[in-house]
């Protein structure tokens, strides 16, 4: 069975995208569309923005998706998953993928999502960092014994959590984790997601959800909140909810795949970020990668 995997915030990098407008009329068609759903030049900002406008939320989410979801349609008919997952923002990406939301529903939802998201990261308190080489429960430890708010926000592998919270509590978790720790890492984002500074949009999200038409995948979506396949409708708007102020349980998300039974990933997007979360967790899975 074929697991298709799409990836979320921080895998934005300048120019992406732009290749691909170049060698497909396809995809100058979507990017075009995209354009004009949102109401200024996302591709500008993808094609000719630096590192730090990418950085900002209310690109990056648009411009990882775009970049994603355009690849899924140049498969054509090529593209036929058994199952699929994104990791945060790829949720959305997934979903559309399979056709739970069209391309401009999708576009619009991840447009309010974003905006909402960066209004609570425009002070610049706030932050991630992948802690590397230590067990979840030793991160979450730590996590509860720092001043102010910092929490696990992905578990992405076995010894690989992302934290999330206000950097001086970041900064505090980072410096005892650090001597027992391979490495960590700053995460390129504008924000704590994935953690409580979220709660204050939930209301907002919650309201774009409800004005969004969703239909039933066309094959499981496995949702971040517990790693498990979801095709019910209303349970899928929930799970894309509650994923805002709740961890990432992306390890247990593959291993779920695997037990029911896929057998090849491959991740659609830019990047390389998932396939080495993929390896990590199954060293001899099959991975590929289109990007």
């Amino acid at each position: 069975m074929h697991a298709y995997l799409f990836p979320g915030q921080g895998t934005q990098f300048p120019g992406m995208g732009k290749a691909l407008y170049e060698k497909s009329q396809l995809a100058r068609d979507y990017f075009n569309k995209a354009n004009a759903i949102l109401g200024y030049s996302i591709t500008d900002v993808m094609f000719e923005g630096s590192a730090k406008d990418l950085k900002q939320t209310q690109f990056s989410q648009p411009a990882i998706f775009l970049h994603s979801y355009i690849l899924t349609k140049t498969l054509g008919d090529d593209f036929k998953p058994d199952m699929v997952a994104g990791h945060s923002l790829g949720e959305i990406t997934a979903l559309a993928a399979v056709e739970s939301l069209d391309f401009e529903s999708a576009m619009i939802l991840i447009s309010k999502r974003a905006s909402a998201m960066q209004k609570v990261c425009k002070n610049d308190k706030t932050g991630m960092a992948v802690v590397v080489g230590l067990y979840d429960v030793i991160v979450q430890d730590i996590c509860k014994q720092v001043d102010g708010i910092v929490v696990p926000a992905n578990f992405n592998a076995l010894k690989q959590v992302v934290i999330s919270g206000e950097k001086k509590a970041l900064k505090e978790a980072c410096d005892k984790l650090r001597p027992a720790a391979h490495a960590i890492i700053d995460l390129p984002v504008s924000g704590a997601f994935h953690s409580p500074f979220m709660e204050p949009i939930v209301e907002e999200f919650s309201r774009a959800i409800a004005e969004t038409e969703f239909k039933k995948p066309k094959c499981p979506v496995y949702q971040n909140i517990a790693g498990r396949p979801c095709s019910d409708i209303e349970m899928i708007k929930k799970n894309l909810i509650d994923q805002l102020t709740h961890p990432v349980m992306w390890r247990h998300t593959i291993l779920h795949m695997e037990e029911d039974g896929a057998t090849e990933f491959t991740e659609i997007g830019p990047g390389n970020f998932l396939r080495g979360l993929v390896r990590h967790i199954h060293k001899n899975v099959k991975i590929n990668g289109i990007s």
